[in-house]
């Protein structure tokens, strides 16, 4: 996988980060947080879809990896709503 490669596959993981964050309506952090979260949402998108034997919708293949992204999507709003949930928003 080449440095370009690598560069789209942040750009992707921050967009899905961001859409998910925007749903759900915590948004604790920039954009460096924006890309953890759709890698974590990609990683937990794709064990839901395994484990319950549920089709892949919509994969880039970027450098010989695939990016599971409305998996990644999923996965992002359920980590961001944990993460809501255990750190509030301040007043």
């Amino acid at each position: 996988m080449s440095f370009y490669h690598f560069l789209i596959l942040i750009i992707i993981a921050g967009i899905c980060g961001s859409i998910a964050q925007s749903l759900v309506g915590f948004s604790k952090g920039g954009c460096v947080l924006s890309i953890v979260t759709g890698f974590i949402g990609a990683l937990i998108g794709g064990w839901i879809s395994k484990h319950f034997s549920l089709p892949d919708f919509f994969i880039i293949h970027i450098g010989g990896k695939s990016f599971p992204v409305v998996w990644s999507i999923i996965g992002a709003i359920i980590f961001t709503a944990i993460l809501g949930a255990l750190f509030p928003r301040s007043k």
